[in-house]
């Protein structure tokens, strides 16, 4: 049987870590002149997945 591949596109977006998967929050790329300050700040903490979407998640990222 052939090696499964993991999807590519959330292997770009997410990382896998020792206590769980991270990401960075969307809406983060440009335009964010319409952002409050406040908000943009909110956005730059990075991600924790939740456990709900942690076996879906885990499942593209290992191919399984």
């Amino acid at each position: 049987m052939s090696k499964l591949k993991s999807h590519r596109g959330a292997s770009k977006r997410f990382r896998q870590r020792a206590n769980g998967i991270k990401f960075r929050r969307a809406t983060r790329n440009h335009i964010l002149t319409k952002r409050t300050t406040k908000n943009k700040r909110q956005l730059r903490a990075i991600g924790a997945m939740k456990d709900c979407d942690l076996p879906m998640t885990q499942r593209l990222l290992h191919g399984s």
